[in-house]
């Protein structure tokens, strides 16, 4: 099965360490940038109180929740420390000629399954 890509724009259009939201059929997306220049993309909302994961602060592949702290891996969308939760991660991709950010709409591959 292949992917259904969609261009989202510039890696230049997210700072680093910030982040960028589109909307999708599943609500809003949010597009991280790390220091180191890797992509990421999830929910826009933690899985414990809701709050806007595009408006937290961004630290090695992890965001920072900005209402209560909690810290969610990007790459796996799971939440550290005992409360747990898991937001859903998306693909994407970077050219590496045009800098141009693709995102499918697909879970990421090799993201583990949340535990129920």
């Amino acid at each position: 099965m292949t992917r259904e890509w969609h261009r989202i724009g510039l890696l230049t259009d997210i700072p680093r360490r910030g982040a960028r939201c589109v909307t999708s059929p599943f609500g809003r997306i949010a597009v991280f940038r790390t220091a180191d220049d890797e992509i990421f993309a999830t929910e826009d909302r933690c899985p414990h109180r809701g709050g806007p994961l595009s408006q937290g602060i961004v630290h090695d592949a992890s965001v920072t929740c900005p209402l209560h702290n909690a810290v969610i891996e990007l790459a796996t969308g799971f939440m550290q420390g005992p409360e747990g939760g898991r937001v859903r991660v998306f693909a994407t991709r970077v050219d590496p000629l045009t800098r141009v950010i693709e995102l499918s709409l697909a879970e990421a591959a090799g993201v583990p399954e949340a535990a129920e």
